[in-house]
Formats: C-alpha cells, sequence, structure tokens
C-alpha cells in the first residue's frame, strides 16, 4: 500500500514530532571491495566520509548508530544475524537493538542532504522510500518500528535484499516530483563506492 504525500517548497525548519524516536543508522558492514580501501575513511573533500554522513544525520536532529561493526568515534553495533549480510541485516540489527523508528543510510552516501532526511521522516507509512527511475533508494529511507517483524522473518528466511521489505509493509513510495520539489537531485542517495565515483562527485556543487 502506498501513501502519495506531496510535501512542496522549501523545508521551513520543523522537526518531525517524534523525532526523539527514531535513530540514523549508518551501514558500514561491507568489505569496500570496489573502492579497494575502507569506505568510511575515504577522503572526500578533505574528510572521511563518514563524517559527513554523521554530520547530516545530526544536523537532522538525529542520533547516529553505525551498524556492521564498531567505529571508535561513534556509537556502534555490530550485525546482530549473519554479519556481512547486507542491508536488510544490518536494518534488522538498527530495529532490534534500539527500538525505535530508523532513518538508514550508507557509509558511502557523503552527499546526504539533511533537509531530505528531514522530509522524509515527516512522511507517513511503515516505510517512507524514495524511488528514482522506478528504482528505490532504500538507504536513504525511513524504516519505522513495525517494520521489525517483518524483517525478522526475512532475514530469518535467508533473505538479505532490503528491498523485498517494502513490499512486505506499508510503503510510502516518494516519488521524483515531490523530492525535487525539496530541492533534492538524487545525491543524498549517490553511493561513492569506487575511487572514479568520488572523484566525479569531487566536482558537484
Amino acid at each position: 500500500m502506498t501513501h502519495p504525500t506531496p510535501f512542496p517548497g522549501k523545508w521551513d525548519g520543523r522537526y518531525p514530532t517524534d523525532m526523539e524516536n527514531t535513530i540514523g543508522a549508518v551501514l558500514a558492514g561491507g568489505k569496500g571491495t570496489r573502492m579497494g580501501a575502507d569506505k568510511a575513511f575515504v577522503s572526500f573533500r578533505g574528510a572521511p566520509m563518514i563524517s559527513h554522513v554523521a554530520e547530516s544525520i545530526r544536523l537532522a536532529g538525529l542520533q547516529v548508530l553505525v551498524v556492521g561493526r564498531e567505529i571508535a568515534e561513534y556509537e556502534s553495533v555490530r550485525d546482530a544475524d549473519n554479519p556481512g549480510g547486507g542491508p536488510l541485516v544490518g536494518l534488522l540489527t538498527a530495529l532490534r537493538s534500539t527500538g525505535s523508528d530508523v532513518f538508514l543510510t550508507a557509509v558511502d552516501q557523503p552527499l546526504l542532504r539533511p533537509e531530505t532526511v528531514l522530509r522524509l521522516l515527516e512522511q507517513p507509512g511503515d516505510a517512507v522510500v524514495p524511488f528514482q527511475a522506478g528504482h528505490p533508494q532504500v538507504t536513504c529511507s525511513v524504516f519505522r518500528a513495525a517494520c521489525l517483524d517483518r524483517a525478522e522473518t526475512l532475514v530469518a528466511s535467508g533473505e538479505g535484499k532490503l528491498r523485498l521489505l517494502i513490499h512486505e509493509v506499508t510503503t510510502n513510495q516518494i516519488n521524483e516530483s515531490t523530492w525535487t520539489s525539496w530541492g533534492e537531485d538524487g545525491r543524498s542517495w549517490l553511493s561513492l563506492d569506487t575511487p572514479d565515483a568520488v572523484q566525479r562527485a569531487e566536482a558537484l556543487r
């Protein structure tokens, strides 16, 4: 089920009413094979990628939780099931360990916009997922605590794809005309998972 909820215009600085019950989870359990280095600490615009992601989450008023491994500078939690099992396992870990709603992103998305985080949080639905060219951008999405049971069931059945979850819960699909009205251009979910991608993104303004 979807809930079309356009929210045009510029963010006015208001925080969602349930902000205290939401955490910003950063997926960081990948091996960085395509990057050839630890993506969390790859330099982007003079700072490690993870620091950009964390700062955007904090500017949106959320606590940062690194998921998948321990990183000393941040509150962290290891994957609860099937370490390295992918984004669905990471989301399950965040939902299970905090009991909170989760804004989910990835360590290689340093262009995340705080305004986009806030807009997504203001939308209804068990899951709130922007779509671009028909593809769900699941690592720039909101997954509320109501998703926990379905995530548990999928992981227990051996499924690891986060995209499967959005067909199992009440999902609010945020279309392009809506998120562009927030000033978003797709960079919030742009994954910089290779050295070339990092170099190209450095030139974006």
